[in-house]
This record gives structure tokens, sequence and C-alpha cells, in this order.
């Protein structure tokens, strides 16, 4: 391929996630977009007005003919598209998580390495300068580490019927957990040795073998532990909704988050306001050494720039023949923590790695 030559993109799924990804690759002169994919019609806003708009995914591989397929539809769906579109010849951007199952997962890795193919994961956080400074500042206090982190969405109308269709395959823990705990797997080098994991359904509107509140804790063969939390509906409480925090012998690294900022709101979900360092270390009288210092993140990119960031990676990686081994493993590992935390929910007994 011609490095100037635009890669011909089929984006599947227009939610949230895809809508803005389908804006990204619309927005970017290195992509140009062959096809889209919805099972059912939606409105779409003026800028992709103008492309073809296919039902269903495999005939429009088929006709369309894509170099790479962004695939943004349900989880049930990610691992046979993405293999399907290694088949045919192209290179995948999927949408988190990468599958409902740490087997279709390695099936999905296996099948990239098989065909040569890219292999990128929606891990938008990786992306983020806020968050890639908060895993820097971590990782230089040294562990073991206590993680603290959730994210409770109170979801109503519109935003808990997205809710309650994503719960038709998985539950927050996962489809939310495997960004977080991604970031923990970046901060410690250490494998995660045994999950834990508690839920409750607490709404007749999500199907008996489904919960809408999750807990999860993991520990690491370094001694570190970490819990991750979140909830979705109309009953989640607005306090305490968006937790961050890394702990470490010596000191603390916090997000502060905007008093105002509300739980259903999508940028509130990636945005940090302020960094907060914490140094542990005191004189000779007890006392703290040094003030906390804060990092003020202003100016950092919403969730459609952070889009343009991921998608403009992706290009990146496809151009330059990124080495994805790390990003992939790193996908698979995330996920089978969040689905460990899953089977230890239904089970009630905790798992071993």
């Amino acid at each position: 391929m011609n490095s100037n030559t635009p890669i011909r993109v089929l984006v599947a799924g227009l939610g949230n996630m895809g809508m803005s990804h389908a804006l990204a690759y619309h927005n970017n002169p290195g992509f140009e977009i062959v096809g889209l994919v919805n099972r059912s019609k939606r409105e779409l806003p003026p800028e992709l007005q103008g492309y073809p708009l296919y039902p269903e995914f495999e005939p429009a591989l088929k006709e369309t003919r894509p170099a790479l397929c962004s695939i943004n539809t349900y989880s049930d769906s990610h691992a046979d598209y993405s293999v399907m579109a290694f088949e045919a010849g192209c290179d995948v951007f999927v949408e988190k998580p990468l599958a409902t199952t740490v087997a279709d997962a390695e099936r999905v890795v296996a099948a990239a390495k098989k065909h040569g193919r890219k292999l990128v994961v929606g891990y938008i956080l990786r992306h983020h300068p806020s968050w890639m400074r908060l895993i820097e500042e971590a990782r230089r206090l040294g562990p073991p580490y206590v993680f603290r982190m959730n994210l409770n969405q109170q979801s109503s109308g519109s935003k808990w019927d997205v809710h309650k269709a994503l719960m038709q395959t998985t539950p927050p823990i996962v489809d939310c957990g495997v960004h977080y705990v991604d970031v923990w797997c970046q901060i410690t080098d250490a494998k995660a040795v045994e999950v834990r994991g508690m839920g409750l359904r607490m709404t007749d509107e999500v199907g008996p073998n489904m919960y809408n509140y999750g807990h999860m804790q993991v520990l690491f063969e370094d001694g570190s532990v970490g819990w991750y939390e979140a909830g979705w509906g109309p009953m989640m409480s607005e306090m305490a909704f968006f937790v961050k925090d890394v702990i470490s012998p010596k000191g603390s690294v916090s997000i502060l988050v905007d008093a105002n900022a509300k739980s259903d709101d999508i940028d509130t979900h990636t945005k940090t306001s302020v960094i907060r360092v914490h140094s542990a270390e005191t004189g000779p009288d007890g006392s703290f050494i040094r003030p906390d210092q804060d990092l003020s993140m202003s100016g950092e990119p919403d969730h459609q720039k952070l889009c343009d960031l991921e998608q403009a990676y992706v290009l990146k990686a496809i151009r330059e023949d990124i080495d994805l081994t790390r990003h992939m493993n790193d996908a698979v590992q995330s996920l089978r923590i969040c689905l460990a935390a899953d089977e230890s929910v239904r089970t009630g007994q905790p798992v071993r790695l």
C-alpha cells in the first residue's frame, strides 16, 4: 500500500463508540469509509449521510472489500466478525471487550497472527495524555500498589436503554472493567494470581442471569491488590461514583473529578480535571516534607478527540508496521481477569489464575 493512499475502512456498529469512530475516520484523510453497518436504521450526522449503509456485516464485507474493519457492535459478535475480517485480508480495530470468553479472545489473536494482520483493541485510555501521566507517576512510586477504582453510572431514559442492551451479553464489571484492569497491569508488571467478585441484580429490567452492579478484587504476585466497582441504572447513587486512586508505600496518585460532573456524561468517564500526587515522605517531626502536587489537566481531549487519537494510532500501526504483540496479549490478560471476576460472582468462589 502506498503510504499516501487512504485506508479503506468498513465501520460496523453505530452506537456511541461506533459513531464517534466513524466520525474519526471521516475527518482523517488517511482513511476512506467504504460502508457503514448497523442492524437497525438510525439517524446519522450530516457528515456520515453520504456513505453506503448495510444491515449485515458479512455481505458488506464481501461487497466493499475494505482494508480495515472497525468493529463496534455488541460484544458477542466481536470475535466472529474479527476472524471473518482477518480471513478476508483485513486489519481490525475492535472495541473492548475483545470477546465474551477468553477462548474467543485467544482465537482472535491467533487469527491476527496467522494472517499477518494488525489488531488494535479499543482501550481508549491508552491514548489519553492524562491517564498516561497517571501511569507514569504511579510507576515512579513503585510497588506494591493498592488500586481503588470505580465507575458507577446513574443512567435513565435512552442511556439506560443502552446499558440494558449491553447487559444482554456483558455485565458492567467486564464491559468497563477491562479499561481499568488494563491500567493496573500497565502500572505493575506483576501477574494477577487471584480474582474475587460479587454482584447483584437490582432490577427486573435485566435478564435473570445478569447483574447490573458488580465489584471485583484482584491480587497480584508482587503483593499489589486492587478493587473495581461498576453499577448501571436509575437506582445508582451519584455519590463517589468516580474513584481513581493508586496508592503505594511511597505515596499516592489520584484523579480528582469536577464536583459538578454527572455519572452518565460520557466525557466524565475520561476527563481527569486534576491529578494529585501525594508523597508519604515525612521529616524528623513526623510531618510531611512536601505538599501534595496538583497537576492541572486543562485542555485535555474530549471524547471525540480521544476517538480521533485512537484511530490515528490505528493508522500509524498499519503504515509503520508497529509490533502489536504486547498490545494483543494485554487485551487478553485484562479480559481474563474481568471474566474471572464474573465467574466468581456467579459461583461465589475465588478464581485462581
